[in-house]
């Protein structure tokens, strides 16, 4: 993930409370979340343009091909402060028929930071492993519009964020889609970054498009997820920022308290055991629903 740049602050202990009532779609499962997640994880380091990030794509790609959807590559040079490197974005389509699409999104890459083992379990890992299941359960269902869960390389920046250092994957696909016409078609994308936390808090983020903000918070509460799903927040540039300046209705979960005082963002101690698949459960059952309705 970028950069946070207003925050409101909320005390991690005011937001746990009992587990909250089973939610009407069950389909979703956070365990398997979590799995796909660790399984991402486990390629260590998986910055844009490495190795590791290319044998992660290979694996994205084999689980694809286990669902009934069409798997599209969007392959791009990206000029970075490291120069010029290769990436691509995943993208798997799951066909409607009513010539209108809508998105789910997330990053798989981590950001590059020598001298530090940084595995991204939250940034990079929960949105990657969060999308994998998401695929699982839209192969056993339909819906009117197309569908596309898209995986973005490049969101981390090379250094310091700028607005041409990072989002490069989104920034790419917003303007490949505005030339070939799909951006016309697109209802809604919704992306998710840091969302595996076991201390979850999804903020309100400022500059998302305030009525689809609004409902996918009216699903969280009636699921009893409110608790999750926070009144305060503030402007994040993600990937969700491209297809806003675009004109596209988006918006960003990211839950951007990481650790006391954001700690375990960007360092080593972004690990596997600061992760929940009930956390993975509660955005991805929200997000099935939300779908439903849109």
């Amino acid at each position: 993930m970028a950069a946070f740049l207003v925050a409101g602050a909320m005390p991690a202990a005011e937001r746990r409370s009992r587990a909250p009532q089973a939610a009407p779609v069950a389909e979703f499962s956070g365990e398997s979340a979590l799995q796909f997640t660790a399984k991402a994880v486990s390629f260590g380091p998986r910055p844009a343009g490495s190795a590791a990030n290319r044998r992660l794509q290979d694996y994205i790609h084999s689980q694809l091909k286990l669902r009934r959807c069409q798997v599209i590559d969007d392959p791009f040079v990206a000029r970075t402060p490291a120069g010029r490197i290769a990436m691509n974005n995943i993208i798997a389509r799951f066909p409607g028929s009513s010539g209108r699409a809508v998105a789910i999104s997330g990053h798989f890459d981590t950001k590059d930071m020598p001298g530090i083992r940084f595995v991204g379990a939250n940034d990079g890992g929960s949105s990657t492993g969060l999308l994998l299941e998401f695929a699982r359960i839209l192969a056993a269902r339909r819906y009117s519009d197309d569908v596309y869960l898209i995986w973005f390389d490049g969101e981390e920046a090379f250094g310091e964020w700028s607005p041409v250092n990072g989002v490069f994957g989104s920034r790419h696909l917003a303007d490949r889609w505005a030339a070939n016409g799909t951006l016309s078609r697109l209802k809604a994308l919704i992306n998710v970054d840091m969302i595996g936390d076991k201390d979850l808090g999804i903020l309100q983020e400022s500059n998302s498009t305030p009525w689809l903000r609004e409902r996918v918070w009216k699903v969280a509460g009636e699921f009893g997820y409110g608790r999750y799903f926070l009144q305060f927040g503030g402007p994040v540039e993600d990937d969700h920022a491209p297809f806003l300046a675009r004109g596209v209705a988006a918006l960003d979960l990211i839950d951007f308290d990481y650790g006391p005082g954001n700690a375990w963002w960007h360092t080593a101690a972004d690990t596997m055991d600061k992760l929940s698949a009930h956390s993975l459960e509660v955005v991805g059952r929200v997000l099935v629903e939300a779908l439903t309705r849109l």
